[in-house]
């Protein structure tokens, strides 16, 4: 069973300026405050598609441990490793479609997967979600018959940008591979602590358990959107104030490095 939740919000910038924040929101808790959470960003891979023009972009995060306190309190250690400070990596993918006026992210979990697994889904849009489907079925489209050279039709820019943003959260814990248990004979200890644990899945009931991880994560994951949220605003109003050239100027003033190096 997956759990979903999904959210719809407005910001009131154009297109553009949303994209950029958010590419640029973990890149320092000085234009961000709300990502003192974020370790690192790597990029892996970025490159535009010669044919449809979107940039396609896969990044790796480190963040300290988001998962909720409330979980690793219901795992008994031998699971979460203890209460020590742990960090996990989170792989983001995107695609932007600047004259189409729409992106798609996606970001999961790479650690943690045998416990919870979450995936966050963003759309980004120049029109509500609700319009965006009518809107695709009734616009011409480039590279019809009689009309295979046509440029896109030209539209005012949208003061405002429409994401919907949908969770999907699932336990796999306590569930059994048996293909993998019998490929692999674990030794005297590593079988003693697989049997308490499945002791103590089969007395909590593993699907309760899933679903215990799973609510709690739901419930968690609302306060975190708040907070994403005005991460994003505070960007975008530091870009829409001081412009772009000035903000990552300064941003790369106090790295010691030039915004046009090369």
């Amino acid at each position: 069973m997956v759990l979903t939740h999904t959210t719809n919000h407005t910001y009131s910038h154009p297109f553009p300026t949303v994209t950029l924040a958010f590419f640029l929101r973990y890149y320092s808790p000085q234009l961000n405050p709300f990502s003192s959470h974020v370790l690192s960003t790597d990029t892996i891979s970025s490159h535009v598609d010669p044919e449809t023009g979107r940039l396609h972009t896969t990044r790796v995060h480190l963040k300290k441990s988001r998962m909720p306190s409330a979980v690793m309190k219901l795992l008994p250690t031998s699971v979460t490793g203890g209460n020590g400070d742990k960090s996990s990596y989170v792989l983001e993918t995107s695609v932007v479609d600047i004259k189409e006026g729409w992106m798609k992210t996606e970001s999961r979990n790479m650690n943690f997967t045998g416990i919870l697994s979450v995936v966050e889904q963003q759309h980004y849009s120049t029109t509500p979600s609700d319009q965006t489907a009518s809107s695709n079925n009734s616009q011409p489209r480039s590279g019809t018959a009689g009309n295979s050279l046509a440029s896109p039709i030209s539209r005012p820019l949208s003061p405002n940008t429409f994401v919907t943003t949908t969770f999907s959260y699932h336990s796999s814990l306590g569930n059994k591979k048996p293909d993998r248990a019998a490929l692999t004979a674990p030794d005297d200890g590593d079988d003693t602590a697989s049997r308490r644990f499945g002791g103590w899945i089969s007395g909590w009931g593993t699907r309760r358990i899933q679903s215990s991880i799973e609510s709690i994560a739901s419930n968690k994951a609302d306060d975190q959107l708040v907070k994403s949220r005005d991460g994003m605003r505070i960007v975008l109003e530091r870009l829409r104030n001081n412009g772009v050239v000035s903000v990552l100027r300064e941003l790369r003033r106090r790295e010691g490095k030039s915004v046009f190096e090369q």
